[in-house]
This record gives structure tokens, sequence and C-alpha cells, in this order.
């Protein structure tokens, strides 16, 4: 522009006051859940995958309400009952400059289940993917051994990376910078382990630059502490706001709040990795049982029994949640109306524990997340109580989410409460990562860390994902939840309602998923 203007007119610019200068729009976002690595391919957690979509696309991506649309692919049709075909979009650039093609993906394909050190990650998305073909720079095709409807919605949560910035990479690569090269509407410049991760606009997105130039992505774990960021203007957005906090922040002229109820499950997994003793189960005594009790399903049943899920629902989260009997929130594909929230009914608890030898129940330790979901430590309070009123001495240890997560995924705890977002909007999402069999070479169980295995179950989840049919899958997926329901695979408390809180001016598109983005914020209208 400043070719063009006259001389006189370009001096006169050039000697403004500052002040008189467009100032860059920065955007403050304050998180409640801690990003423990750059790496998009290293830990399926929410915070983390947030902030990946910032910095990397996907071949398909969702919507706020968890519905597919084009990404880095273009298109997308079928070839055969076993070949997908991906037409990529053309023109897209990484980063650095470096042209975005078809090697990229195979790349990433290759990458995402065998990330070294992953405590849980994205294997499960690609595991019917036998061979990936590069036809030419913009096409490519996908070739699985069995008939794959979901492919689609699965890749919709895989991060594409670049080989070449990527390729020999360890996370602490992308962690530093090196290694985090993407193709999103954000570039990474610095990330800081436990307090934020700084970006700068990535002005030749192939989708058109973002309002906001910089964002700062801070992790502030506290409650009270993110709330008051919000109000002192430290920061322009929060999520997971606390619900002791709503019905002041929803009063508050100079706040806006957007909600929608989400697809994040808060459950209770038990230990199934061990046949003997378990960590922090103990007799009444203090000795360690002989055998691990949570293999015997009238156990499961029992601690299920014993919780009252709408006095969680109720005076736990005050309102900000649903008691739930399954994984899925009604509407979505898989849903099974049959499934209802067990009973609380103490008495019946007492029963089955003495029915499976323990009619004096015994001791053991809850482990919890202290500042990854909102009011975990305080819902596992709650349910530790309620564990203890029928004999089963349950204390509770909360920790922050860096160490919680990492411990949980090496099979280090006996019962943990923990949270599933189902981000497809469908049954599957579960039944292959939190409820199928570990297995690296299947890439099944990623998210499985209480080791769960049912054969039955997972080959009805194989039989399921090669269904064609939609009718004749969502049939078969609805069997998996009562199947997986009847054995307690996992111990459902409640859906949360995710809620966000803004400065006024502002305007942010609550999402489903949960996720939290700079490209869901906008200037009111």
């Amino acid at each position: 522009m400043r070719r063009t203007l006259p001389l006189t007119l370009a001096t006169l610019l050039a000697a403004a006051p500052a002040a008189a200068q467009p100032q860059p729009a920065v955007l403050n976002i304050g998180i409640g859940g801690a990003v423990t690595s750059v790496d998009p391919h290293f830990y399926n957690a929410s915070p983390n995958n947030s902030l990946a979509m910032h910095v990397f696309d996907r071949l398909v991506e969702r919507d706020a309400k968890a519905q597919p649309y084009p990404g880095l692919a273009e298109s997308w049709r079928v070839v055969s009952d076993t070949v997908w075909e991906f037409k990529l979009r053309p023109g897209v650039k990484w980063h650095d400059g470096r042209d975005f093609t078809a090697e990229d993906v195979a790349f990433t394909i290759a990458r995402t289940p065998n990330v070294p050190g992953s405590p849980g990650g994205f294997g499960g998305f690609v595991r019917a993917i036998e061979k990936v073909e590069v036809i030419d720079p913009l096409t490519l095709r996908f070739h699985t051994a069995k008939p794959h409807p979901l492919l689609p919605t699965e890749l919709a949560s895989v991060a594409v990376i670049a080989k070449h910035a990527a390729e020999g990479a360890l996370p602490e690569d992308f962690n530093s910078g090196k290694a985090a090269i993407g193709t999103g509407p954000y570039r990474m410049l610095a990330y800081r382990p436990g307090d934020r991760t700084e970006l700068a606009r990535n002005d030749a997105y192939f989708r058109g630059a973002e309002p906001w130039a910089r964002v700062n992505y801070r992790f502030i774990g506290n409650d009270g502490a993110r709330t008051a960021a919000l109000l002192a203007g430290d920061v322009d957005l929060i999520d997971q706001v606390p619900s002791t906090d709503l019905p002041k922040l929803k009063r508050d002229g100079k706040v806006t709040v957007s909600e929608v109820e989400g697809l994040r499950l808060i459950y209770l997994a038990m230990d199934h990795s061990r046949q003997a003793e378990v960590p922090f189960v103990t007799d009444n005594d203090g000795k360690p049982l002989a055998a691990n009790p949570f293999h015997d399903v009238r156990v499961r049943r029992a601690l299920s029994a014993a919780i009252n899920r709408p006095a969680l629902a109720e005076r736990v989260m005050e309102g900000t949640a649903q008691p739930t009997g399954q994984w899925l929130p009604p509407g979505t594909f898989g849903y099974e109306p049959e499934v209802k929230p067990t009973a609380f009914d103490p008495e019946g608890a007492k029963r089955l524990l003495a029915e499976a030898g323990f009619p004096q129940g015994f001791r053991m330790t809850l482990h919890s997340p202290n500042d990854r979901y909102p009011n975990d430590a305080r819902a596992a309070q709650a349910v530790a109580q309620m564990f203890t009123r029928i004999g089963i001495r349950t204390e509770v240890e909360a920790v922050p989410w860096a160490s919680f997560s990492v411990r949980s995924n090496r099979q280090d705890y006996a019962i943990r409460l923990a949270g599933w977002s189902s981000v497809t909007g469908e049954a599957s999402y579960a039944l292959v990562n939190i409820l199928g069999t570990f297995d690296r070479e299947k890439r099944t169980g990623a998210s499985n860390a209480g080791r769960y295995s049912n054969p039955q179950l997972d080959a009805l989840t194989a039989r399921a994902a090669a269904t064609i049919d939609d009718r004749a899958r969502e049939a078969l997926l609805r069997d998996g939840v009562r199947m997986a329901m009847e054995d307690v695979a996992i111990i459902p408390l409640f859906q949360l309602v995710n809620s966000w809180a803004l400065r006024r001016g502002l305007s942010y598109e609550a999402r489903m998923d949960e996720r939290t983005t700079a490209m869901g914020t906008r200037a009111a209208k």
C-alpha cells in the first residue's frame, strides 16, 4: 500500500504518533486443564486437542455440534468396500511456506500410533487403515481390511503434521517449536509447561486470517483464580466455569456466559490389570487383599448402587451436570434409552458386597485429578463418602492432572475418577478407546487406563465398525452399550454441561466437544 501512496501522505503516516496506529488484537484465554504437550499425537486429552486445533488442521473437521465438514480434504468418496479416496485442498501451505501434500498425510497416519512415551494416544482412529496409497500430491487412498464407514469421522480426530518438520521428531521437539509446523490458523511462538502457550496469527491461512493477531493460551488450574482473572480483565475468556461462580457471572453486566450440553462423561474406572493384590486396596486391618475385588461384577455393581447420582448433579455440580448410566447424552448415535442411571440403593449394595465375600467391606483409595474437570476433587470426595457408608472405607488422593494422567495410564491406581468426551458424537469412540481391550497391535484401548477386557464386547464393536448400513450399525452399538453397562465396565456418574465466560463485547460458540479455541471467539455483533 505504501508504495502507491503519495510521498507526502506516506511521510505524514510515518510521523503520526503511535497511539494513532491500529493496535494488534490480542486474545487472552484462561483454561482449566493443563496442556501436557504440543505434540498433537502424544495424548488424547481435551486441553491438548484444543491447543492443537490452533496450530494443526485435520482432513475432516467438526463443528460446534460435532458434525463433520471438509478440512484439509476437499472431498472423500468410497471407491470400494475397503477403499476410501480423499481429495486434498490445493494451495495449502505449512507455516514455513512449504506445500502441504499427500505425503504429509501418509507420514501422519504412520506416526500417529507410534509416539514414544504416549500415555494414551490416537492409534484407535487409524486402526482400520492397512495401507495408504498416494495417487498424486493431492489425492490419496486409504485401504482397510474390512468395510469401515466411520473412517472420515475418525480422521477428524487426527491432526496432520509436516513430514519435513516432524520426521524423527519426539514430543519434546514439538514442545520446543522445532517440529510444531502446522497449516492451522495460528503459529506457535512459545510453550511453557504449566503456564501458557503463545500463538501468532497465520496470515496465510487457507480459510482467511483470524481477527486475533496474538493469542495467549494460559493454564489457570485454580477455579477461583480463573474467575478472578476474568473479572480483573487479565483474561478475556475462561472455560470450565466454576459452578459456584456461574450465578454471579450470569448476573454480572460485564460478563457473558455461553453454555451447551456436552459430550463429556465423568466416570469411575477400576483396575482390571491385576489378578492378585491391587495397590491402594486392603482389608480393614490394612493388609493387601489376595485377589483383585474389581474382577467380581457384584463388587462393581455394589459400587455403582452406592452412588447417589442426583445428589452429585444437584449438590456437588450445582445443576451443571446430568446423572447418567452410559457414556452418551440423549440424541446421539448409539444412545440406548433403556440404559438408565443405576438406582441409589445402599442396602442393596451391602448385600452384593456380602455375596461377593466382603460382608465387612474393605478399604481403598480413590484417586482423582484436582485441576482437570469442574469440581473433580469435590465429586471424588462425595463419592468416597458414599462408598464408606456401605462399608468400603475410602480415602481420596487428588493430584494435579499432569501427575495424575501419567500415573493413571501406567495402572498405578486401584480406582480413579476420569472423564471421556465422545467427540465423534457416536458410541464406538468409547467402545474402541476406553472399553476396548488394550492392544497396541490392533490399536484398541488406547485410553483404557483400567485395562478392562471383554472379548464379546470387542467382537461386537468390530462388527459394528464394519457395518455399512447406519440403522444396523446403530442397533449393534446400542447392544454394545447395554453389554458394557450390564458388566459395569466403568461406573458412569454424570454428563457435564459445558460453559465458558467471557468479557462483554465478545461472543463464544459453545462446543459440545468442550474445545476452547480462539477461532470460536469473536467480537459480539
